[in-house]
C-alpha cells in the first residue's frame, strides 16, 4: 500500500488510500469461493533457498580456485536448478566435459547444507496458517528432485503439513508439462480448475495454464529485472504471499 501511495504522489489520507485500493483491486481481485486448494513452487516462491544454493555454487567455484560470486548475481538463477547455476557460475552447460563432475560437487555440498540459510519468504508462514484455518489444503509442486524436496521441507517444518509434495521426478514429466500439476490435484482430491498455483518462473505459468489451473506470479521471487511478466499469461501478480488471500473469497 505504501508503495502505491508513493507512486500516486500523495499523502496516506483516506481519499488517497481509496485510490490506492482501486489500483490494488485491479491487480489482485477476488476469484470466487471455488478455490479449493493452493499449490506452490518451492524455490523462489515458498522458500528463499537462494543463499544455500549460492553457497553450494561458490563451494564448487572454490574447488576450481575461483572467487565467490555475490548472492545478488546468483539469486535470479536459483529457480533454474544446478544447470542454471553452473552455467552462470562456471560457464558450462550439460554438454560440457566437466559438467557431471562439477554438478556432483555442487549437489553433494548442497545436500549436506540444504537448510542452513534457507527460510520461508516473509509472510508465507502466515499465509499457510490462514489457509489451514480456512480448511484449504495446500501443497508443493517443484522441479526439485525428491531427494532434496523432502529433507528441505522437513527441515523447514512443513513436510507433514503439506497435502502433497510433487517433485521434479515424481512424474514422467516436469514443469512446464501439466502432469505434475494434475498429479498434485489428484493427490489432494480437487479439480485443477479449483486450484491456484503460485510460482516465480514462466514455466510455472505455462504448467498451470496447460493444466487449466489459475497461475499467479510471485513477483517477490527469483524473477530477473528484464522478465516480461505481462507475457506470462498469469491470472494475477502478487508482491507478498499474504496478497494471495485477496484472490480467495472467504467461505
Amino acid at each position: 500500500m505504501t508503495e502505491v501511495l508513493s507512486q500516486l504522489g500523495c499523502a496516506p489520507d483516506m481519499s488517497c488510500r481509496a485510490a490506492a485500493n482501486n489500483i490494488l483491486s485491479s491487480v489482485v481481485s477476488p476469484l470466487s469461493s471455488e478455490v479449493k486448494a493452493v499449490l506452490f513452487d518451492l524455490d523462489g516462491t515458498f522458500a528463499d533457498t537462494a543463499p544455500d544454493l549460492a553457497a553450494a555454487l561458490n563451494y564448487t567455484r572454490a574447488s576450481r580456485n575461483l572467487p565467490p560470486l555475490p548472492l545478488e548475481v546468483l539469486r535470479p538463477q536459483a529457480s533454474h536448478g544446478s544447470a542454471g547455476l553452473l552455467k552462470v557460475g562456471m560457464n558450462i552447460t550439460p554438454e560440457s566435459p566437466d559438467f557431471e563432475a562439477l554438478r556432483d560437487i555442487f549437489l553433494e555440498h548442497y545436500a549436506s547444507n540444504i537448510c542452513v540459510l534457507t527460510q520461508l519468504f516473509s509472510g508465507m508462514d502466515q499465509l499457510i496458517d490462514e489457509l489451514e484455518q480456512r480448511g484449504i489444503p495446500w501443497g508443493i509442486v517443484t522441479n526439485k528432485p525428491h531427494i532434496y524436496t523432502l529433507p528441505l521441507m522437513q527441515a523447514l517444518g512443513y513436510a507433514d503439513r503439506a497435502a502433497c509434495l510433487v517433485s521434479g521426478d515424481t512424474c514422467a514429466n516436469a514443469k512446464p508439462h501439466p502432469e505434475p500439476m494434475k498429479k498434485a490435484c489428484e493427490l489432494i482430491g480437487v479439480a485443477t480448475e479449483h486450484c491456484l498455483y503460485l510460482g516465480d518462473d514462466l514455466r510455472d505459468m505455462q504448467a498451470a495454464n496447460a493444466a487449466l489451473m489459475r497461475g499467479v506470479i510471485a513477483r517477490y521471487g527469483y524473477i530477473s529485472a528484464d522478465a516480461k511478466l505481462n507475457e506470462w499469461d498469469a491470472h494475477a501478480i502478487i508482491d507478498h504471499p499474504m496478497e494471495l488471500l485477496h484472490l480467495i473469497a472467504r467461505t
